[in-house]
């Protein structure tokens, strides 16, 4: 009896994924499910702290318009018309709070240490802070060459992982299968870039 009522008891979203799991949620959300909206939020900040990043904001801005973002959904959530589409309609929203945000004394000049770790490094100890520095400059200058594609794949498949490739796929509009090949031809063009700038080392 026990076993029976814990499996009843099990919330609806429960072994859905990606967009089924997101419209679930977002259902009980809307009638008052504290635990859905966890999961959501959970689930999906790290994506959007990424979008917000990669509009150029530092990290207390971006933190602060994924916090805007979710305080909209919120207030919106009776008017979500397609709540399989949560994850478009929400990258969406970070990147219009992230621009009208945006100023150009809240840009960084470096890339993310989520980023630059992403890349092998032999640079010496790390307090060695002109090198460091160096190594930024270059990576950002060849980060900047890419597409706008390679870089916004570049930046959401950093923070969200294999695990997350389903919502950025929905993110970015992009078969799901095709996430990890085409990060991994963005990440070998930005190696190419940033030879010509001087090397990785």
């Amino acid at each position: 009896m026990d076993e029976l009522h814990t499996a009843d008891d099990r919330p609806p979203w429960d072994g859905l994924e990606g967009t089924e799991r997101h419209a679930v949620c977002v259902a009980a959300a809307r009638e008052g499910n504290r635990d859905a909206l966890d999961v959501l939020v959970t689930e999906l900040t790290p994506l959007l702290w990424h979008v917000a990043r990669g509009q150029g904001l530092d990290r207390a801005a971006a933190e602060d318009v994924v916090q805007t973002v979710w305080l909209a959904f919120l207030k919106n959530i009776e008017n979500i018309n397609e709540p399989k589409a949560l994850v478009g309609y929400l990258v969406v929203t970070t990147r219009r709070e992230a621009r009208r945000t945006w100023t150009p004394n809240k840009r960084e000049t470096h890339l993310s240490d989520e980023f630059a770790e992403q890349l092998e490094s032999d640079t010496g100890l790390p307090e060695d802070v002109t090198l460091l520095d160096d190594r930024d400059r270059r990576l950002w200058l060849a980060f900047g060459r890419l597409t706008t594609r390679c870089q916004e794949l570049l930046r959401l498949t950093v923070l969200a992982g294999r695990a997350e490739y389903r919502a950025v796929a929905e993110a970015l509009a992009m078969p799901h299968g095709s996430i990890g090949p085409t990060r991994g031809r963005c990440l070998t063009l930005l190696r190419n870039y940033l030879e010509t700038e001087g090397g990785s080392r």
